[in-house]
């Protein structure tokens, strides 16, 4: 286990010697400082395990130091301890509010001090052990979720391959029959088509980066993204859209928005099974979620009637080829609806509806929010 460290920063000379044989003694590194510059310099240079700060020290105190190091993403998660001759809540409050963790009045106990030294990198060992699960955590799903892409690609395109194949094997048994040839090579050029679908969803789950936005016009987006459901499903199933919100414009991308409403409306079609002729009532309904200090959101429920949510796949419904259904070639439209979603700053989520089917929930942002660095 690597040997924690520790600033101290004082302006006195005496304070700085005893800390540093105290924590010393008990294993601990100790880098000292003798002014607030000074301070700032060697937490950007060591990054520290734990700061212990001087409130009162000429030209710049404490309470900027602490401030200055709160301001700074890199500095931010270092813990400080404020060391202070101030005793009044006051002055304790004002420490805290800037960020500190605990404070030590003086004339310092060494032993005290101690203990509350021992109880912050205990603090910090844990959040680093946190973080460090925390991201083998984001590694295991990535790979386990690779490893779902790898084997669903291969599973659906091995068995589109083969349909391919078949029905070229049709073909050629009856070149000498126009109509059967013509109906094979239908279901070849149909099989064909899943395959650059497959791909061509690949493609997007990959796109991290947000689309170019423009104005939108709610009403006609959802009215063009239901006629692209009917246009890629061949199919004249209608769907209700109830809008309370009308022409609201806001901020989106046309093809996305459209992409991902068409494919839960293709979602909710298919929840009613092999059901040629019975009716598959279809509802859209919108409305504005706002809540104190958070952005606006638009809501959009899509909802059906039919089998429900599948209690073996409940919990993996937006992970890549998890279908409840039999077809060759199906199962990531939830995944890049969701994905793509996400990338416009929304979220998509699924539950079963009390009156029977499912309904899936969509939200978008009002208005686009600023990306922070690590998502441009």
């Amino acid at each position: 286990m690597p040997q924690p460290s520790i600033l101290v920063v004082d302006d006195q000379p005496i304070n700085v010697q005893l800390l540093k044989r105290k924590l010393e003694r008990e294993g601990i590194q100790v880098t000292a400082a003798y002014n607030g510059l000074e301070a700032l310099d060697l937490v950007r240079k060591t990054k520290p395990d734990l700061i212990l700060l001087d409130v009162m020290m000429p030209d710049m105190d404490g309470i900027e130091v602490c401030q200055r190091l709160q301001a700074d993403e890199l500095t931010r998660s270092i813990p400080i301890i404020f060391i202070t001759a101030r005793t009044s809540k006051e002055g304790k409050i004002e420490g805290l509010n800037v960020g500190a963790v605990d404070y030590i009045t003086k004339p310092i106990d060494l032993d005290e001090t101690l203990a509350r030294v021992q109880t912050q990198l205990r603090f910090v060992t844990i959040n680093r052990e946190m973080l460090d699960l925390q991201r083998r955590l984001v590694e295991a799903r990535r790979a386990a979720t690779i490893g779902a892409v790898t084997q669903g690609i291969a599973h659906n395109l091995n068995n589109l391959l083969g349909v391919v194949i078949g029905y070229l094997d049709l073909i050629k048994a009856y070149y000498d029959k126009p109509e059967q040839v013509r109906k094979n090579a239908q279901n070849v050029e149909d099989a064909v088509h899943r395959i650059v679908s497959i791909i061509k969803q690949l493609s997007s789950l990959v796109v991290k980066t947000r689309p170019p936005l423009s104005k939108g016009n709610l009403q006609r987006l959802l009215e063009s993204s239901v006629t692209r459901f009917h246009s890629e499903c061949r199919l004249t199933t209608p769907v209700t859209i109830e809008n309370p919100l009308g022409e609201l414009i806001f901020e989106t991308n046309y093809e996305v928005f459209e992409e991902v409403l068409s494919k839960v409306l293709i979602n909710a079609w298919e929840s009613y099974g092999q059901q040629p002729n019975a009716p598959h009532p279809i509802a859209v309904r919108t409305q504005l979620l706002e809540k104190p200090g958070e952005p606006t959101m638009i809501e959009i429920r899509v909802e059906d009637s039919g089998r429900g949510i599948d209690e073996e796949i409940r919990d993996h419904i937006f992970e890549p080829f998890i279908s409840s259904k039999h077809t060759v070639g199906v199962g990531m439209g939830l995944t890049v609806a969701r994905h793509a979603l996400r990338n416009l700053g929304g979220e998509a989520t699924m539950s079963d509806r009390p009156e029977g089917g499912a309904v899936a929930v969509l939200t978008h942002p009002l208005e686009a929010r600023k990306l922070r660095k690590h998502e441009a």
